[in-house]
C-alpha cells in the first residue's frame, strides 16, 4: 500500500524543505519514494540540482522526483478523454480538438495534480509519495474533490432524473442514444458513464479517509501568524476528512507554550536549515530530528457516528460555535466551517431523523438526532 504525505502551513515555514528532508529520511530507510512538487518554478530543481520534469527523475537511491507541469499533464489527460468519448460516440465531437492548443483553466492544475497522485498512488511503484503543493486551503480542496465532485454527481444525477424534462424525453432519447451509442446502456441511459465516474471518486474518497493511505503535517513557527494558520488548516483538514498526524515546529528550540496548543497532536522541534563548506544545502539534520513519518499517529477521527446514541460527533480543533454553521437536508447534514462545507449522508437509521441539538465540547461538534 503507497502513503501520500502532504504539508499544510503558512506560505516560508518551510514546507518544502519539510518534504525533501521526509523524502531523504524515508528513502534511508529502504522506503521507494517519490517526491512531487505543484511549483513549477525553480526553486526545487535549484535546491535538488535537477532540471525536473513530469516525469520522475532519480535523485538518489530509492529517491525519484518530479515536478507537476500542468500543460504537458493536460496534454495527455486531453488524450485520454478523446479516447473515452471514441468509445461511446461513432463520430466523436473532440477528435479535432487538440491538447496543445488548450490554455490551462483556473482549478485544472489541482484536478490534473490529484489525478496523477492516483495513478502513481495505484501503481504501487512507491511506497511513499510527498506531495509538496502550496499547503493551504487550495491543496485540502485538492484532497477533497473526490468527495465533493461525487457529491455533485450524485446530487444532480437525482434531480436531473426527477425532472420532467428526463420523464417526457426518456421514451424518444434513449433508442435515440441507443442507436447513435456503441454501447446499449438498458434502463438508466445516464447510468454507465455517472457511475463509471462515481467509482474513481469513492475510491479516492476512500484513500483520503484512510490515514494509512493519505495524511498530513503541520509545519509551523514559532511566530502567532504561522501557528494560527497552522490551528485553521488543522481544522479545516477535518472538513474532508483527511488525518493530521503530528505538528513540525521549523527553526526553533524546544517551546513549551506551544505544545499544548496543538494537542493531542505531537510537536517536534526542528532545526534551521544551515549550508555545508561549499553551500550546499544539509539536509541529513533535518531528517534526523523528523519523526518516522512512515508510521501511522494515533490522532482524533474526524468524523464518529452513533447509531446506538444517535449522535454524529466533528472532531473540528479551533473552531468555535460562531465559526460553524449547521443545516439539514433530506437525508444529509451539512457542516460548514473553515470556508468549507461537508455533506454528511447519514446511515439508514438515522436517515430522515431530524436534528434535535448541537453542542461544542472538547473540540468536537456533537449532533444530536
Amino acid at each position: 500500500m503507497t502513503l501520500i504525505l502532504t504539508f499544510l502551513g503558512k506560505g516560508g515555514v518551510g514546507r518544502s524543505t519539510m518534504a525533501i528532508a521526509t523524502a531523504q529520511q524515508l528513502a534511508n530507510q529502504g522506503k521507494r519514494v517519490l517526491l512531487t512538487s505543484h511549483d513549477s518554478g525553480p526553486v526545487l530543481g535549484t535546491w535538488l540540482g535537477l532540471d525536473l520534469t513530469c516525469s520522475p527523475q532519480t535523485l538518489s537511491t530509492n529517491l525519484d522526483v518530479l515536478q507537476f507541469q500542468s500543460t504537458a499533464l493536460f496534454e495527455r489527460s486531453w488524450e485520454d478523454v478523446k479516447r473515452t468519448e471514441a468509445q461511446y460516440l461513432k463520430d466523436p465531437f473532440f477528435k479535432n480538438v487538440y491538447g496543445q492548443e488548450l490554455g490551462i483553466m483556473p482549478g485544472m492544475d489541482e484536478a490534473l495534480a490529484l489525478d496523477l497522485l492516483r495513478q502513481y498512488e495505484g501503481a504501487g511503484t512507491y511506497d511513499v509519495i510527498i506531495y509538496d503543493g502550496h499547503g493551504d486551503q487550495s491543496t485540502l480542496r485538492m484532497f477533497g474533490m473526490p468527495e465533493v465532485l461525487g457529491w455533485y454527481i450524485q446530487r444532480f444525477r437525482s434531480v436531473f432524473l426527477d425532472s420532467d424534462l428526463v420523464k417526457t424525453l426518456t421514451p424518444f432519447a434513449q433508442p435515440v442514444a441507443s442507436a447513435v451509442l456503441n454501447v446499449d446502456w438498458g434502463g438508466d441511459w445516464f447510468a454507465q458513464p455517472a457511475d463509471s465516474a462515481n467509482n474513481v471518486l469513492e475510491q479516492g474518497k476512500a484513500a483520503v479517509n484512510n490515514p494509512q493511505r493519505v495524511a498530513a503535517y503541520l509545519v509551523t513557527t514559532p511566530e502567532m501568524e504561522a501557528i494560527a494558520t497552522a490551528k485553521y488548516l488543522w481544522g479545516s483538514a477535518q472538513q474532508i476528512g483527511l488525518a493530521v498526524n503530528g505538528v513540525l515546529l521549523n527553526r526553533s528550540q524546544e517551546r513549551a507554550d506551544i505544545l499544548p496548543q496543538f494537542a493531542p497532536l505531537s510537536v517536534t522541534t526542528v532545526p534551521d536549515l544551515t549550508l555545508d563548506d561549499n553551500g550546499i544545502e544539509r539536509w541529513q539534520p533535518i531528517a534526523a530530528t523528523l519523526p518516522d513519518m512512515s508510521q501511522t499517529a494515533i490522532a482524533p477521527r474526524p468524523i464518529t457516528i452513533d447509531v446506538i446514541q444517535r449522535t454524529v460527533k466533528l472532531f473540528l480543533p479551533h473552531f468555535d460555535k460562531k465559526q460553524v454553521k449547521l443545516t439539514q437536508y433530506g437525508p444529509e447534514v451539512t457542516i460548514e466551517a473553515g470556508d468549507q462545507r461537508r455533506n454528511i449522508s447519514l446511515p439508514p437509521e438515522l436517515r430522515g431523523k431530524s436534528v434535535t441539538g448541537a453542542k461544542f465540547q472538547d473540540s468536537y461538534l456533537i449532533i444530536s438526532f
